[in-house]
């Protein structure tokens, strides 16, 4: 037998008997060793809409208090309907949260004007913003062409989505999306935020990274910035929204 199969039959029988040990040990153990009763997660509750309790509202049809316009910080002109939904009203101009947040949860649905009008990125357009820089696009996607990185759920004009998940403009779309905001650092870019988007119930975006701001011209920008405020799109199109919620992260 030469030297080489030699350390193989040792180095074996001792992977052999450390398996063995931790088998033994493992078997001298109780349950209670590996349970962890301390930072016991926190009860929250829903309202009827589904909400949980520890959410910041920012639309539930009754007013847009948490909101001003983009540009002026004067109070949002956009239309609340009597069923408590909201309307774009083209030519008032983007919205924003009076808010500004780091990493959050956010929910809202949307829904594109039932009536059909146009095609491509003149079909249902609108838009979310997060941190007035990196927007996740909304469009009416269904049956509508465009390219595909400024369709719905894309990070847009840079990340598609896995799958079109639109519905019939008929029909109310949701969004779920988890955002962690990018990381400065003495006027450096250290970490990449990242995109979850889930549609409609599918997952569509894998926590993405997000390359810098969303430009419609040219490439992504990376300025440093802190938190920021979250953004509605007046693209010139009567997109709805509602049930507007965000849980900080």
């Amino acid at each position: 037998m030469t030297s080489k199969h030699i350390y193989t039959l040792i180095t074996i029988s001792f992977v052999g008997f450390l398996g063995l040990s931790a088998q033994e040990k493992k078997s001298e153990m109780s349950p209670k060793e590996t349970e962890d009763w301390s930072n016991e997660p926190k009860q929250i509750s829903f309202n009827k809409n589904n909400v949980p309790s520890d959410a910041i509202v920012l639309f539930d049809g009754s007013n847009l208090d948490a909101w001003h316009n983009r540009k002026n910080e004067t109070p949002a002109k956009w239309t609340i309907n009597s069923d408590g939904t909201m309307t774009v009203k083209p030519g008032t101009g983007d919205i924003k949260t009076k808010e500004k947040f780091g990493s959050i949860q956010l929910h809202l649905e949307w829904s594109a004007p039932d009536k059909i009008e146009s095609e491509g990125q003149g079909r249902g357009n609108s838009g979310v913003f997060f941190q007035e820089k990196y927007e996740v696009q909304i469009l009416d996607s269904y049956n509508n062409r465009t390219y595909s990185n400024g369709q719905a759920t894309a990070i847009y004009k840079q990340t598609i989505p896995l799958v079109n998940a639109t519905k019939s403009p008929t029909e109310w779309q949701t969004y779920d999306i988890i955002f962690h905001q990018p990381i400065f650092y003495n006027g450096k870019k250290v970490q990449s935020g990242t995109f979850t988007v889930i549609h409609n119930g599918v997952v569509v975006q894998d926590h993405v990274e997000i390359k810098g701001s969303t430009e419609y011209i040219g490439p992504p920008l990376n300025e440093p910035h802190g938190e920021g405020s979250i953004v509605l799109q007046d693209h010139g199109n009567l997109v709805q929204y509602r049930n507007i919620w965000l849980r900080k992260l």
